[in-house]
């Protein structure tokens, strides 16, 4: 790790920190296989418990923003949950390596997980949103030589991804919100 790397992989965990003083923070390392480190090296992901800000778990990457930041400006991700569990940590690993090996996620893309959020899940996609469970205290994350933005990976359905196909990325967050979506329950009904 290079010390410009580590010096921005520490402001957002400090950053992170910060932001949910009151609450358990624990940076996992290791979190991609070696066969797919080398795009995201310094990938960790900060696990928070709940706590003041939150009941439920987060989960937000610390390592994007050093291997796919451009002229100072990169992003990392949130993903809310209601639980902790691994299998969230390994996704952020996956949204990392999918950003980083050239796909350059940014506010509304989605990107496929291949498979259920959860066993179970009619979720089965993630959309790049604003952090609105957190604000843009958490979103805002300035860094030595640059800034970065935590964007939320939100789990949503195909349906729901046909549906922001057709008629914006506006119209869907509406309807979301109009469903009073629990973001944190994998079991919930499809908006559309």
């Amino acid at each position: 790790m290079s010390a410009a790397t580590q010096s921005a992989a520490e402001a957002v965990e400090s950053h992170v920190r910060a932001y949910f003083e009151g609450h358990s923070v624990e940076a996992v390392d290791g979190v991609l296989g070696p066969e797919h480190r080398d795009l995201v090296p310094d990938l960790r992901v900060l696990v928070v418990g709940p706590g003041p800000r939150s009941g439920g778990w987060a989960y937000v990457t610390a390592g994007c923003w050093s291997a796919a930041q451009e002229d100072g400006q990169g992003l990392e991700f949130v993903m809310t949950a209601g639980v902790r569990d691994r299998r969230f940590v390994e996704l952020m690993g996956m949204v990392a390596h999918y950003h980083c090996g050239g796909h350059r996620l940014d506010l509304e893309h989605s990107l496929p997980i291949g498979e259920p959020w959860v066993a179970g899940s009619a979720c089965d996609h993630l959309l790049v949103s604003l952090p609105y469970a957190y604000g843009p205290e958490l979103e805002h994350c300035p860094l030595p030589g640059g800034h970065a933005r935590v964007l939320w990976a939100l789990p949503v359905t195909s349906a729901e991804i046909a549906f922001r196909r057709r008629h914006g990325h506006e119209a869907l967050e509406r309807l979301l919100d109009e469903a009073g979506i629990v973001p944190t329950d994998p079991y919930r009904d499809c908006a559309v």
